[in-house]
């Protein structure tokens, strides 16, 4: 089983706003990425949650997803990867980490890096563009308990080091698993993509 993990924990303090319920599309960010994980091959989705988690938990009403808190939010992604992460059932092979901020990546996208993972024989998929890594990454539980006892001021960098030769690059077509919303800036860029690539 691979399940996914929506990391929404942070705080958008470079955003100026609660990037996770800011609109997009025909609902907010959070429930746009939160739908395209559940309608993907995944087994189940997970969502992360801390800053502001009561207001978030009610934008995901209805949804079949198992929402966890990370209460240490405030420690950095990491701590919302861990707690995730040990949220887990034994059965489960591998995570998917999806964040937030990408609420443009495609059902495809996923399905492909699950396909490439469950055929490619090794414990790391990440999707490149150019050259270039992104998101979201597929990564074994074989990791488990490296991952949750990694280093926060290195994240999961240290593991991506300590593993090269395990490591499967997929290439994308889009350079959308490089990008992120940040700042608002970002997100009104974003906006306008949207909306040029539904009147076409």
């Amino acid at each position: 089983m691979i399940s996914g993990i929506l990391l929404a924990a942070g705080e958008s303090r470079r955003m100026g706003s609660l990037k996770p319920l800011l609109p997009y599309g025909r609902s907010t960010i959070i429930e746009e990425i939160a739908q395209t994980l559940l309608e993907s091959e995944l087994d189940e989705v997970r969502v992360v949650l801390g800053h502001r988690q009561d207001e978030i938990a009610r934008a995901l009403t209805g949804k079949a997803l198992h929402l966890v808190v990370n209460y240490h939010y405030q420690e950095g992604m990491l701590s919302s990867i861990q707690c995730g992460i040990s949220s887990l059932s034994n059965d489960i092979e591998a995570v998917l980490l999806a964040l937030v901020d990408q609420p443009f990546i495609f059902q495809a996208m996923i399905n492909l890096l699950i396909e490439r993972y469950k055929r490619g024989g090794k414990g790391i998929v990440i999707p490149i563009y150019k050259g270039k890594r992104g998101h979201p990454i597929i990564i074994s539980m074989k990791y488990r308990e490296e991952i949750l006892n990694l280093d926060k001021e290195h994240g999961l960098r240290e593991l991506m080091y300590a593993h090269p030769d395990d490591i499967l690059e997929v290439e994308s077509e889009s350079e959308l698993i490089l990008q992120d919303l940040d700042y608002h800036e970002d997100y009104l860029k974003e906006l306008e993509r949207l909306k040029g690539s539904r009147s076409r």
